[in-house]
């Protein structure tokens, strides 16, 4: 499992993340960051290169190893970036330090996305934002009978990402109010492809 977990697992993600029907929703969330930016999963950083003033600084957490190394080449956007190599349940930062939290196609595979969830309401501060692009639970009883059904052998090899985790009541949860949301299907098989895309400032 090394090998799979080190090299082909990372591949395996990158290569869903260059989805060109994702390419919009990196455009609309990154765009709409600013100030000292915190985003949660990087990955081999596809939003990296989207990043542009009003930003001034970008904290890139990552724990995966072999996806920061794929990461830093893609920093080329000209904000500074600063990688956090550590778990979203445990961010190293100062609570009110960061103004805005960027996660997308990330809450569906952390571990305990609730605790991280409260650790980026910890770091935000008054006033700050939550901008999320993410797939989750869908609204038809029909697909969600196939995200419940296809999630346990589809987390185990797909680095753990859930098809049904349902993203606002999440983000709601951990004590964030919903600015703006939208929500629908891009194409693809439904179970994987119902999206949230949005804002949130913490209550």
């Amino acid at each position: 499992m090394g090998f799979y977990n080190d090299i082909i697992l990372p591949r395996l993600c990158d290569l869903a993340m260059r989805n060109k029907q994702l390419l919009p929703f990196r455009e609309r969330v990154i765009g709409a960051a600013e100030g000292r930016v915190l985003e949660i999963g990087v990955g081999s950083g596809r939003n990296l290169p989207f990043y542009r003033s009003p930003v001034k600084e970008i904290l890139a957490l990552e724990p995966s190893p072999k996806l920061v190394a794929m990461a830093r080449g893609a920093a080329d956007s000209g904000v500074p970036v600063h990688f956090l190599e550590v778990s979203a349940e445990s961010i190293p930062l100062d609570d009110g330090t960061i103004d805005t939290v960027v996660t997308t196609w990330t809450l569906c595979s952390i571990p305990q996305a609730a605790t991280a969830l409260a650790e980026m309401r910890r770091v935000l501060r008054p006033g700050g934002k939550l901008l999320f692009a993410e797939h989750g639970l869908a609204p038809s009883e029909s697909v969600r009978w196939w995200q419940d059904s296809l999630t346990p052998a589809w987390r185990r090899i797909s680095g753990g990402c859930h098809l049904n985790r349902p993203i606002r009541s999440m983000i709601e949860d951990a004590g964030f109010g919903i600015e703006r949301i939208e929500t629908g299907y891009i194409p693809g098989p439904k179970p994987m492809t119902f999206m949230y895309e949005g804002s949130a400032r913490p209550q």
